[in-house]
């Protein structure tokens, strides 16, 4: 079956193995997974709605928090529901062009978040950097450019990183030892060079990672910086506030980026990766919301609002 064009390759499926070594787990993992998406689902939907709802979140802060939230249920729902199949079916199969698909989109939102979260860091820095300056610094169409640039970019690196793939040679083993189409997990299947494939992971991941942190940290310095020489408490208390749920959105979400980069791509790494994926994939989409919205009066005063005006509707 021709997969590319010039490339002949007998293999058209992949086979998933996902957990498959933990039968006693299989029940168990899908009620877990299920109740978690569920919840992602439901948390970033309600942080996109309070947010519209609500005239006094219409300020970028809250623009950039609606995106993050819809790329959280974007990534969650490319992996999430092929997650739960893998554990429900017996014969785990995603067809070649599927499983392609399926890389493309989930490392499209992923980097996206990445540069979604950089300039996040940005918009900190300007709010208590420049406060007086914020509305005019961030307007709304400069707003809009950085969110079209980080999805562009997003796509740009998704596509190239897929079409290393596309362009390889499957004519072995069709087994795949992960629950989803990941990169390192196809590459270990391929009987064509991957020298092109490699590098141009190597070359992307590492300036993504390297140019968002240094973005993140730059903005953070310059906040830490100026919260020092705050003069009263109510100011830098304000200001930690203000940034304490980025911080940890950030430190979640990288951190478990470095992790995967940092496990070996061995046979005895395999469950560690698969579990760090799944960490990635599914709790961070669901963490978000709750980082955000625990820590934010005003969207739990907008929640709460909600929840009285539908009781009153019931009981009336």
């Amino acid at each position: 079956m021709v997969l590319a064009r010039g490339n002949q390759s007998s293999v058209s499926t992949f086979i998933l193995l996902g957990f498959s070594d933990y039968p006693h787990l299989q029940v168990p993992l899908v009620l877990a997974f299920l109740i978690i998406y569920t919840i992602t689902l439901v948390g970033n939907l309600g942080i996109i709605v309070v947010v519209r709802i609500n005239p006094k979140l219409h300020t970028p802060m809250y623009f950039f928090l609606t995106h993050l939230s819809f790329l959280d249920i974007c990534y969650s729902s490319v992996f999430t529901p092929k997650l739960l199949e893998t554990l429900v079916v017996e014969v785990r199969s995603i067809s070649f062009k599927g499983c392609m698909v399926q890389f493309f989109f989930i490392c499209a939102f992923v980097i996206t978040e990445m540069f979604m979260l950089a300039v996040m860091a940005y918009d900190r820095f300007v709010a208590v950097c420049n406060p007086l300056l914020y509305t005019v610094a961030m307007s709304r169409k400069l707003c809009a450019l950085l969110v079209a640039g980080t999805y562009t970019w997003g796509g740009i690196c998704s596509m190239t990183l897929t079409y290393s793939l596309v362009e390889l040679s499957f004519c072995g083993s069709n087994i795949i030892n992960h629950f989803g189409c990941e990169y390192s997990a196809i590459l270990s299947l391929s009987c064509s060079d991957i020298s092109f494939s490699q590098t141009a992971c190597l070359i992307i991941s590492t300036f993504n990672e390297t140019s968002s942190l240094l973005i993140i940290l730059t903005s953070y310095i310059f906040i830490v910086v100026t919260i020092i020489r705050m003069p009263s408490s109510g100011g830098l208390h304000k200001a930690f506030s203000t940034c304490a749920s980025h911080l940890t959105a950030i430190t979640i979400f990288h951190g478990t980026i470095l992790l995967l980069y940092c496990v070996p791509n061995s046979k005895n790494s395999w469950l560690l990766i698969k579990v760090a994926t799944v960490f990635f994939t599914v709790m961070i989409p669901m963490l978000n919301p709750l980082i955000y919205s625990l820590r934010n009066k005003d969207v739990k005063e907008t929640v709460r609002k909600l929840i009285i005006a539908k009781l009153i509707t019931h009981s009336a």
